[in-house]
């Protein structure tokens, strides 16, 4: 009885003993297997780090208004008798725009010609009388003064009659008019809008950080999005004073518009252009990967050659060497994630402070299927700078 329970014991251990070995030999042989397996490796996109010109600027939006604009408006009461403009019309300054009816102003103003002129020539009459000795000084105070009454009334009837009428005060682009002809129009009653287009002007607010940086004529680039800043201008007002409320500063700018494609009222991206510095260090944006701890950048590097690689090279018989030349392969890369201290960002590129050098290469497409000592292969025949300079040639 007892031999047999120890047989089944020993039988039992060795069925065990088995199994616990063939499960450690499984999980070496598959961890020799991974170990050994080569890594795909991943296609990216590289640019060097090369000092470079650099042309900070402050970003900001701004409100696009006409250096001159007005809402035409009468000063006198009465019935529009010609409307002489069309909506988007170019008129000068000076152009009748609207003519009110000045029957009545005009017969008043022709009777006070006639009694201008007959009082004038009751002066003439009394300047004769008293250079002959025969008229007195009474009679030619009396007539030199009703003659200036007279010329006055003439002036001021010509000035009611010039109200009846509206003219451009600058040259300009007129908008839609608000009335029609046989109209009873009050005095204020807008009539239509002129707005000088050539030059517009814009009005932003930048931070009080940065009020130190602007100057008069700084130049500033405009334009309806940021990647289309087409416009130019200059500083031409900066506001003494800080807002208490916002800790904004308001700035003005004027704007060249000659083919009139902006359009007062606008919204605008600004871009006031700050001194130019020569040797900094700056990379497109999208070598930037930011995360919880911080940025990163991945930088390509060649791989190191394995202990076991560089001893099979040493022991290769002699006779390999004398076999035909094959062609070089192409060294392995493998990049390396690098954490860095940025700076300032300007048009699709950030400056590096700390972290990268001068000629250090970075991926910049592909990052989202990287890790630390990943294998790499690089391909720059379709990258995203190379999309950006060919639009900034095509500008």
């Amino acid at each position: 009885m007892k031999k047999r329970l120890f047989i089944a014991l020993v039988l039992l251990v060795i069925v065990c003993g088995g199994i616990v070995g063939f499960n450690i030999f499984r999980d070496n042989a598959i961890q020799q297997f991974f170990a050994n397996m080569p890594v795909a490796s991943v296609t990216v996109a590289t640019a060097k780090v090369d000092p470079a010109p650099w042309t900070p600027g402050i970003e900001t939006i701004g409100t696009v208004n006409a250096s001159q604009g007005v809402d035409l408006t009468v000063e006198q009461a009465g019935i529009i008798k010609d409307i002489n403009f069309v909506a988007n019309q170019r008129v000068k300054q000076g152009d009748v725009l609207i003519q009110l009816d000045d029957t009545v102003q005009q017969a008043d103003l022709a009777a006070s010609k006639t009694q201008a002129a007959l009082d004038q020539q009751s002066l003439d009459r009394a300047i004769e009388l008293q250079r002959r000795g025969v008229g007195s000084e009474v009679a030619l105070d009396a007539a030199r003064a009703t003659a200036s009454t007279s010329a006055s009334q003439v002036q001021k009837l010509q000035a009611v009659l010039d109200q009846k009428q509206l003219r451009a005060p600058f040259n300009g682009t007129i908008g839609i008019p608000k009335v029609d002809d046989g109209q009873y129009l009050a005095p204020g009653t807008i009539v239509a809008t002129l707005q000088d287009l050539d030059t517009m002007r814009a009005d932003f607010s930048v931070p009080e950080q940065q009020l130190g940086l602007l100057k008069m004529t700084q130049p500033v680039a405009f334009g309806v999005t940021a990647d289309d800043m087409a416009f130019k201008g200059n500083v031409v007002g900066i506001d003494p004073k800080v807002d208490p409320q916002s800790r904004l500063v308001s700035v003005r700018a004027e704007i060249t518009n000659p083919q009139g494609k902006l359009s007062p009222g606008q919204f605008v991206r600004v871009r006031v252009e700050l001194p130019r510095e020569d040797g900094v260090l700056a990379v497109p944006q999208t070598a930037l990967t930011t995360s919880l701890y911080g940025d990163y950048v991945y930088v390509v590097r060649p791989a190191e050659a394995k202990p076991e690689a560089a001893g099979a090279a040493a022991a290769a018989p002699a006779e390999a060497s004398a076999a035909p030349a094959q062609p070089k392969a192409e060294p392995a890369l493998v990049v390396n994630q690098v954490f860095v201290k940025v700076g300032r960002r300007s048009e699709g590129r950030v400056e590096i402070i700390e972290g990268v050098k001068a000629g250090d290469e970075l991926v910049i497409a592909g990052q989202n299927r990287l890790t630390n000592g990943t294998p790499v292969k690089v391909d720059n025949t379709v990258s995203p700078t190379t999309s950006a300079d060919a639009k900034a040639a095509a500008k």
